[in-house]
C-alpha cells in the first residue's frame, strides 16, 4: 500500500509514518499494528525510535505525527523555492477572486498540493497542503496531465480511474478530449468531479522547458462560482509567475 520495503528497518519506519491519514490526530499502537501489518513488537520499537528522532510524539492514547516531519518537509528544495516565488501571485489571485486558490505539482499520477489559500467562505474542497488527489478528477491535475509526457498520459488513460462522484470523468476517450482541449487553451476545468458542490479552473505554470513546473487553480462553490469567468485571471497569473521564474533562472 505504501510502496515501502518491509524487509528493511527504514521501510518499516516509513510504513508506520504513512499509516496516518489526513483526519488522524492520534493512533493507538494496536491501530498502527493493524494498518501496517507489522508485528506489535516491531511497531513498538520503531515508534520509540521515531519519537526519539522527533518524527512521532508519544501522547495519551498513542502516537501522533511530530513537528520534526514538518521541518523536514519545509526543507524540500523544489517545493520550498517554488512556494517562495509563487506565494505573492497566489495571494494576489485570492484577492482578485476571493475564492480558494491552489498551487500544485505532479507526482506520478497524482497532484500534490504545495499551497492552499482560502478565506472564511472557502469552498469545501477535498484538498489540503501536502495532500494529493488523482490527476484525472481535478482541474489542476488535468492541466498538469495535459502537458505531461505522452507516456504518463497513456498510463493514466489505460489505468482504472477512481470515480469520486457521479460527475467524475472515468471514460478514457472523454478525458483524452479534455486533455487535448486543455493543451490548446491552457486551462482545464472541474465540475463536481472530485467532490460535490465545487467547481474549478486551473492553468499550468511553465518553467524554462516544455513541461510545467506547477499549476494554479481557483475553486468555488457551484452555487455562486463560474470557473469559466475566471479563465483570463488564472491564465494571467500563471503567465506572470512563469515570467518571474524565467527571470530568476537567468540570474543564476
Amino acid at each position: 500500500m505504501t510502496g515501502a520495503d518491509l524487509d528493511t528497518v527504514l521501510g518499516k519506519a516509513v510504513t508506520i509514518l504513512r499509516a496516518y491519514r489526513p483526519e488522524d490526530h492520534v493512533l493507538a499502537l494496536a491501530e498502527l499494528v493493524r494498518r501496517t501489518g507489522l508485528h506489535k513488537a516491531t511497531v513498538h520499537r520503531l515508534a520509540r525510535d521515531l519519537v526519539a528522532n522527533r518524527l512521532l510524539d508519544r501522547v495519551d492514547g498513542g502516537y501522533r505525527l511530530s513537528g520534526g516531519l514538518f521541518e523536514l518537509g519545509m526543507l524540500a528544495s523544489l517545493e520550498r523555492s517554488l512556494l517562495e516565488v509563487a506565494m505573492p501571485f497566489l495571494q494576489d489571485l485570492y484577492e482578485r477572486t476571493h475564492e480558494t486558490v491552489h498551487l500544485g505539482v505532479r507526482e506520478g499520477h497524482d497532484v500534490v498540493y504545495v499551497a492552499k489559500i482560502g478565506g472564511h467562505r472557502q469552498a469545501d474542497a477535498p484538498s489540503r497542503t501536502g495532500g494529493r488527489n488523482p490527476l484525472h478528477c481535478t482541474a489542476i491535475g488535468k492541466v498538469l496531465l495535459a502537458h505531461a509526457p505522452a507516456e504518463v498520459q497513456r498510463e493514466v488513460l489505460a489505468a482504472p480511474m477512481v470515480r469520486r462522484t457521479a460527475h467524475t470523468v472515468v471514460a478514457p476517450g472523454i478525458l483524452h478530449n479534455q486533455l487535448v482541449r486543455a493543451a490548446e487553451t491552457g486551462v482545464a476545468f472541474e465540475h463536481e468531479e472530485s467532490a460535490l458542490g465545487i467547481a474549478c479552473v486551473a492553468a499550468a505554470v511553465f518553467g524554462t522547458g516544455d513541461e510545467p513546473v506547477a499549476a494554479i487553480s481557483v475553486t468555488g462553490p457551484t452555487g455562486r462560482f463560474r470557473p469559466e469567468a475566471q479563465t483570463a485571471t488564472v491564465l494571467a497569473t500563471a503567465e506572470a509567475l512563469r515570467s518571474t521564474i524565467a527571470r530568476r533562472e537567468q540570474l543564476r
